[in-house]
């Protein structure tokens, strides 16, 4: 049976009077569009951190939403980015709309924008400013409403964090070489730590900012660029001790947690990071503690409406009305619900508790944010001279399978890869297919460039898929060329499920373990699902990467991009 359609009243003409009862019906005061009609949609870009209470919110407000003056709802949609991404994006919409390359209403362009802390808030005015001198695109921090807050912290075991809690913890890490130097007590675990890029992530900056402040001896807001200068050698001596970096606070976290204390023994991380990780703990792992430094970051998550002409008196009223909604108690207990300290005070912090490894009286000194010219000095000083080095084998799967717009979207990722290498990181290019390879090898930075445009315009899709074998091949290669103090990683690009190795999938992954985390190879591996499920062995590619504290991710020709710039900055 056909579903029945709604009664419609006849006009001359065949036409229904349904369309304009509707249009006047949404004029009506305090009526807004029909219950259930689509509202006005205010975006708002946000950092990692505040995705989850974003996300949480934008549902309870769509069961109430606020209305406007002329009774229209207004609804949240949240989109979540690494704080670094959100500044980047945000200047790129700026720059386009401010140069008339994009109209001001171009509904790509948020209208609420939160980044996870005070340094990428003041980083994101700093490059506007620089596009719109005259004007104040971006509100000082002081006028952009606080929605929730989580200290950076460091995250261990009980066992080995008494070591940490020091005046000076980073600079501590700079003198020793395992957890006894730290403390006494502690046991010969050989340090090591983990934060995220700070290219990309706001508590890798926040990280970062920390320790040249403390080795320099001064206030964050107090330094210069001879200070970052003068402070690099031991800033350096703290990445000596960096197994793996990454994009997301979060996962780095739920890595440190699965692996245990000999894939990483000290995390820089945010408060909530540790209360997600020890309420998700499985039997039998041990649970992880908050570390609070004399000194760190609050990491104060702000809700930041534009002064901008892509923001509409419309939008800026709708805006204003969610980031009232988002304030209040019943919003701000969801921000509680995801291990966050809320902004309100009548609110409390109910899961940052001892038993989620937090404190929820501690106390400690809040840093501010450097001067911007600072901040871009210490990420250019990080990238080009204190980073950990890294060698990486990527090894690209070129068989017949990823004929057409599958190598295609692959080369233009794998360009963006190679481009963005620093200088101090090595690669090597291992093609596959019925055939292995042997490696192309490329050092960071413009001397290889050519090579690298080469190896990309030279795969062509045929053969078959010996991936076992290909895997071996960039282990090997790390093996056989590796340098002390460097961070050592196999990449897997594969479209496809193995024919052809001489190499079971079981014996791989004992050649993998081999390389594990107790001695100085520590080879992870990481594998991509390239295309549609079920073309590739999502099974066999998860095995592989978790053979030896990796990770398996899948990708489409759509998102390989940000999957290969998200594992980039993993080392």
């Amino acid at each position: 049976m056909a579903p029945a359609e709604s009664p419609r009243l006849p006009l001359p003409g065949g036409r229904s009077a349904l369309p304009g009862l509707l249009a006047l019906f949404s004029l009506l005061p305090g009526c807004g569009l029909l219950p259930g009609g689509p509202g006005l949609e205010i975006t708002m870009l946000v950092g990692s951190a505040l995705d989850g209470f974003c996300t949480a919110a934008a549902q309870a407000i769509e069961h109430d939403p606020p209305r406007l003056a002329d009774g229209t709802r207004v609804l949240l949609r949240c989109r979540s980015a690494g704080s670094g991404d959100v500044v980047s994006e945000m200047e790129g919409h700026a720059r386009a709309a401010l140069q008339g390359g994009t109209a001001a209403d171009d509904p790509r362009i948020p209208t609420l924008v939160s980044v996870d802390g005070e340094i990428y808030l003041e980083l994101l005015r700093h490059r506007l400013q620089a596009l719109a001198p005259q004007r104040e695109l971006i509100p000082p921090t002081a006028d952009a409403t606080a929605l929730a807050t989580s200290p950076m912290v460091l995250m261990t075991t009980p066992a080995l964090a008494q070591g940490l809690r020091r005046a000076d913890p980073f600079q501590s890490l700079a003198r020793s070489s395992d957890h006894r130097q730290l403390d006494p007590a502690g046991p010969p675990q050989p340090i090591r730590f983990v934060h995220t890029a700070p290219t990309r992530s706001n508590s890798g900056l926040q990280t970062l900012v920390a320790m040249f402040a403390e080795v320099s001896g001064k206030r964050p807001e107090q330094l210069g660029l001879d200070d970052v200068r003068a402070a690099a050698p031991a800033v350096a001596a703290i990445q000596k001790h960096v197994t793996r970096y990454g994009s997301s606070t979060d996962e780095l976290a739920r890595a440190m947690q699965r692996n245990g204390l000999f894939w990483a023994s000290v995390g820089s991380v945010y408060e909530s990071s540790v209360v997600a990780a020890n309420s998700r703990r499985e039997p039998g792992q041990d649970g992880l503690v908050a570390v609070y430094p004399q000194a760190t970051y609050s990491s104060t998550m702000r809700a930041i409406l534009p002064a901008a002409p892509w923001v509409s008196a419309r939008e800026r009223e709708a805006a204003l009305l969610l980031v009232d909604r988002l304030q209040q108690p019943a919003l701000q207990q969801l921000a509680a619900e995801q291990g966050l300290r809320p902004a309100s005070p009548a609110v409390p912090a109910s899961r940052v508790t001892a038993a989620n490894g937090a404190d929820p009286r501690a106390t400690y000194d809040s840093l501010r944010a450097p001067r911007p010219e600072v901040v871009e000095a210490m990420i250019t000083t990080w990238r080009d001279l204190v980073k950990k080095p890294s060698r990486v084998a990527l090894v690209v799967d070129s068989s017949g399978s990823m004929e057409g717009t599958k190598l295609a979207s692959a080369q233009r990722s794998l360009q963006a890869y190679l481009a963005q290498l620093g200088p101090r990181d090595m690669v090597g290019l291992i093609d596959f297919d019925s055939e292995v390879r042997d490696p192309v090898v490329l050092r960071g930075g413009t001397q290889d460039a050519g090579k690298a445009a080469v190896f990309v315009g030279s795969l062509l899709a045929e053969g078959g898929t010996r991936l076992h074998d290909a895997v071996l091949a960039g282990r090997d290669w790390l093996r056989r060329t590796r340098r002390s103090g460097e961070i050592l990683a196999v990449v897997v690009l594969t479209d496809g499920i193995d024919s052809g190795s001489r190499l079971p999938l079981q014996d791989l992954q004992e050649q993998l373990r081999r390389s594990g985390f107790g001695g100085d190879e520590r080879i992870g591996v990481f594998t991509i699902g390239y295309g549609r499920s079920g073309e590739y062995d999502s099974t066999a590619l998860r095995r592989i990467a978790e053979s030896n504290g990796g990770e398996f991710v899948e990708g489409t020709p759509e998102s390989i991009l940000r999957r290969m710039e998200d594992l980039q900055l993993a080392f």
